[in-house]
């Protein structure tokens, strides 16, 4: 036989989740209330009890029960996989009306139903929800209803659906609306809704960026920023840093390798001081090369006025004589094999046959000036 205790009263509150944690133990289904419509509920880890209330509902094995959970603890034990973004949605809106569908724990030995090794799970926001599940630990947990029938609001509705096949009923109340858990899928590298409920889709976009609905197309999915980052992570594939995509490349090759050897010697000390010093001697250099050029061309100047001036006869004379000087300069030079200093230039004026031609040389003898 049935029996109801009304959570309202201290004394048949207390009485009631005890009786109802025992009923759990022993296999048996009783009903909560929760923050959405009241549920049904058995020892997760009991197969006939899972059994018998799938069967209380009318409904098969196709439909996997959730599990509720009173600790966020208990939750993570059950999840071999929060995805993601579990963390975050469980940060934000348990407890609270939002089922997590995620991978179950490999090791464990319970059958919800045909999961394909996933499980949806809960945490509600309801005090006699919470204190019973502390005491009895996961339970499954569905809706308190016949299968097609419209969820129970109140314990009453929930016992005049479900009848003699709950052993405890514990009536906290009429729930405050009848707006069922929004249930979101985490087995896949983006979030999808599977049931839009309390938590509208816009508040869960707020906290992970990116959920997808069966309402919109898959291209959205791809071109949204945070499904692209979802799906990168899930590929394995690692984000770019913001330090990456500004930095300089390397240099490389031969060239590269070239132009860091002389950017490590300009790092060295003393190293601008002795290039300083180098274009100061190469400056210096090209100046006496300079010198010495304007000054052989002065002489050469020099030289062809002083024919001019002498006539045909001086000037052969002086061609004569000058000859002989050049062939002897030139055989010392080469017999003494004398170097020539950088910017060192050779005497102008000294030896110059011309100017020792004779009398012509002499201001007035040829009535003109030099």
């Amino acid at each position: 036989m049935s029996r109801r205790y009304d959570c309202s009263k201290s004394e048949q509150r207390a009485e009631g989740i005890a009786e109802a944690a025992s009923a759990i133990r022993s296999g048996q289904l009783v009903v909560i209330p929760t923050d959405t419509v009241y549920g049904i509920g058995a020892d997760a880890f009991t197969p006939s009890a899972v059994n018998a209330l799938l069967d209380a509902k009318g409904r098969g094995r196709d439909m996997p029960v959730p599990v509720l959970v009173g600790t966020v603890r208990a939750a993570t034990a059950l999840i071999d996989d929060l995805g993601t973004f579990g963390q975050d949605l469980i940060d934000n809106f348990w407890p609270g009306p939002l089922t997590l569908i995620c991978r179950a724990g490999r090791s464990l030995n319970w059958d919800l139903g045909d999961t394909k090794g996933t499980v949806a799970i809960r945490m509600p926001l309801h005090a006699v929800a919470l204190e019973l599940l502390k005491e009895t630990g996961p339970m499954a947990v569905s809706s308190a209803n016949r299968s097609g029938a419209p969820p129970a609001t109140t314990a009453a509705d929930a016992e005049e659906q479900l009848g003699e096949s709950v052993a405890v009923y514990l009536d906290g109340g009429a729930c405050a609306d009848d707006v069922p858990s929004t249930i979101v899928d985490l087995t896949t590298a983006v979030p999808r809704v599977l049931r839009r409920g309390a938590i509208p889709v816009e508040k869960l976009r707020t906290v992970i960026g990116y959920v997808a609905t069966d309402a919109e197309p898959d291209t959205d999915v791809s071109e949204h920023k945070g499904a692209q980052e979802a799906l990168a992570e899930a590929a394995g594939a690692e984000k770019p840093s913001a330090e990456a995509a500004t930095a300089e490349p390397e240099p490389s090759g031969p060239t590269a390798a070239a132009a860091t050897e002389a950017a490590a010697e300009i790092g060295k000390p003393g190293t601008a001081d002795n290039a300083a010093k180098s274009d100061d001697a190469a400056k210096s250099d090209d100046a006496a090369k300079s010198d010495d050029a304007a000054k052989s061309d002065d002489a050469a100047k020099a030289d062809g006025a002083d024919r001019a001036d002498l006539g045909p006869d001086k000037a052969d004379e002086a061609g004569e004589t000058k000859a002989p000087a050049k062939a002897d300069k030139t055989s010392d030079t080469v017999a003494e094999e004398e170097p020539q200093l950088p910017g060192k230039a050779e005497p102008v004026g000294e030896a110059r046959p011309a100017d020792k031609a004779g009398p012509a040389d002499k201001p007035g003898t040829d009535g003109g000036a030099r």
